[in-house]
């Protein structure tokens, strides 16, 4: 478990994410070409906006990892 902080939003906040989930989130920003600070705004306010619904979920770190894995089912899928 890796855990970093970041500023995001303008607040700083604390995330642990094993390395796999890390490595592959820096590579999804790179391939957006923004930094990955800006990637976790972008997944935070997603999980802000569901909250808002009503919808219950986790942590932000709980958030990241259904993106990545999210992403990855995507790509599996696109090769099928």
């Amino acid at each position: 478990m890796i855990k970093r902080s970041m500023t995001i939003n303008g607040h700083r906040t604390s995330i642990s994410l094993e390395q796999p989930f890390w490595q592959e989130l820096q590579q999804m920003a790179k391939s957006r070409q923004m930094a990955l600070s800006a990637l976790v705004a972008e997944i935070d306010l997603n999980r802000s906006r569901r909250l808002a619904m009503g919808e219950k979920n986790g942590g932000l770190s709980s958030e990241i990892r259904l993106y990545v894995l999210n992403a990855a089912l995507n790509k599996t899928q696109d090769h099928n």
